[in-house]
């Protein structure tokens, strides 16, 4: 598919109800008709339960009704949709996992790799095994989940990654971090990052501050949601990355590695 020379994101940040999928649901069903003429459409993590340990209460199964229910909305906006929730993969494990929803009915997902062991996510979750790459209109985009955002390897591009992705559930004591890694992403990897947070607190008291954004190759930022609720639409041009990383080839010289 060759590449389009825009792609329209809209970025929902938003609180969640905690451990209530159906009103998670009903609520992003009303911020999703808000999105307008969106290429792909971008949910926080988690989004169905809040960032949850009770992993076994609350997964859903592959084909469960928060999993139909992406499938539907992305049918209904005519736009990819993507965000968390918790799954109990066909293996029995229990996964934090970004589905990809696009509006032909299909569904690809990637399982979180680095499970935030300060709060025993490790111990509830089994970690991702693989990175992913998915496509829409041409832009290749690359999905990564809260705490990957600390890890420059496994975000690292080798690929041609044209959209680094973050969602998240990141509080807000560590805001400081998320505005800072997010740039640094964009600038080593020569591609435009959008992250997706919540707001709001969450079911064990701990706030959160948002910072939703959008930034371009070289890490300024070309959207910021700060702390409100809302749909906040970015268009990312294309050729304007195409052009930079034709005057700045950087990634010509970076070290080649493999994951074992």
């Amino acid at each position: 598919m060759s590449k389009q020379d825009h792609l329209e994101l809209a970025l929902i940040q938003s609180d969640l109800a905690w451990h209530d999928p159906a009103a998670n649901r009903a609520h992003f069903e009303k911020q999703l008709q808000q999105a307008v003429d969106a290429d792909l459409i971008i949910l926080p993590e988690m989004f169905s339960t809040g960032f949850s340990m009770q992993s076994a209460d609350l997964a859903e199964l592959e084909d469960g009704p928060t999993s139909r229910w992406l499938c539907e909305q992305a049918q209904r906006s005519d736009a990819v949709i993507t965000g968390s929730l918790i799954i109990q993969a066909a293996d029995g494990s229990y996964r934090n996992r970004l589905l990809w929803a696009r509006p032909d009915g299909s569904l690809a997902h990637y399982d979180k790799r680095h499970l935030f062991r300060m709060a025993g996510e490790h111990q509830h979750y089994a970690a991702g095994e693989r990175q992913a790459l998915f496509e829409v209109k041409g832009w290749r985009v690359r999905p990564l989940i809260c705490y990957d955002l600390r890890f420059p390897v496994w975000s690292r591009d080798a690929e041609g990654t044209d959209l680094l992705l973050y969602t998240a559930n990141w509080p807000a004591a560590r805001r400081l971090h998320w505005n800072r890694l997010l740039p640094a992403r964009a600038i080593e990897n020569l591609c435009y990052v959008a992250a997706v947070n919540r707001i709001g607190v969450d079911g064990k008291g701990h706030p959160y501050s948002g910072d939703s954004q959008v930034l371009d190759f070289q890490g300024d930022s070309l959207l910021d949601a700060s702390d409100r609720a809302g749909v906040f639409q970015q268009r990312l041009d294309g050729l304007a990355l195409a052009a930079y990383r034709e005057r700045f080839p950087a990634h010509q010289d970076a070290d080649p590695f493999e994951f074992r």
